[in-house]
């Protein structure tokens, strides 16, 4: 399984002429913990998360040190203490090196990524642009239907029902559905999806039934 089988598509993104405050409040809105900031060309240049936005002045969280830590702090390091809790621009508070993987890395190789970097995401590149994100919370969906080992020839035939699945939901309008909520084992069809209307949900389940080869669909979602 690479990263393309299990990334998060449509990622929301942040640039760096934002303000801290418009880069939380699109955080807040769209229910994510991190947003990569692009370029006008959609190269990753930073990456802002929850974690950059923890020790700030308006909520009277920034970093205080008692007097003896004081003495032997590098003045460096209080001089950027202050820019992430004080600046209002997205560029002074955004992690610069950003870890990133293309669409063939295997997952297997990004949860190691995530594990001994201890970050949470990375994002996806295509020719170094973004096309998506892998989380944990990715690779956890994964997990759950993949943890077996597959029979000889079954992998291809699972890869093939997808790829023809996530074709025809391409082409329907109503089909705002994340390649990561689709998961497919043993020629089951598994969904997630905690945004889309009962009528949706049955389309989708008739898109994937309608597809030869597929055994059963699973509903695992949670209608809107």
């Amino acid at each position: 399984m690479l990263a393309r089988d299990v990334m998060t598509t449509g990622v929301i993104a942040g640039t760096p002429s934002m303000s801290i405050h418009d880069v939380a409040k699109l955080m807040s809105d769209k229910g994510v913990s991190a947003v990569p900031i692009v370029d006008q060309d959609d190269h990753v240049i930073g990456m802002v998360s929850e974690g950059d936005l923890l020790h700030r002045r308006e909520i009277g969280t920034e970093r205080r040190r008692s007097w003896w830590l004081d003495m032997v702090a590098s003045t460096n390091r209080d001089a950027g203490d202050y820019i992430k809790s004080h600046s209002t621009h997205v560029a002074d508070v955004m992690v610069r090196d950003v870890i990133s993987v293309i669409e063939a890395t295997p997952v297997a190789d990004i949860a190691l990524l995530l594990e001994n970097r201890r970050i949470k995401r990375v994002p996806v590149l295509r020719d170094g642009r973004l096309v998506g994100i892998v989380s944990r919370a990715n690779l956890v969906h994964a997990l759950a239907m993949t943890i077996d080992l597959l029979p000889s020839g079954a992998e291809a035939e699972d890869r093939r029902i997808r790829d023809k699945l996530l074709e025809e939901l391409r082409r329907q309008r109503w089909a705002e559905v994340s390649p990561t909520n689709i998961i497919v084992k043993d020629g089951v069809v598994h969904s997630w999806c905690s945004y889309i209307s009962e009528r949706e949900k049955r389309a989708l389940m008739v898109a994937a039934e309608s597809i030869p080869g597929v055994r059963r669909v699973e509903d695992h979602m949670v209608p809107a």
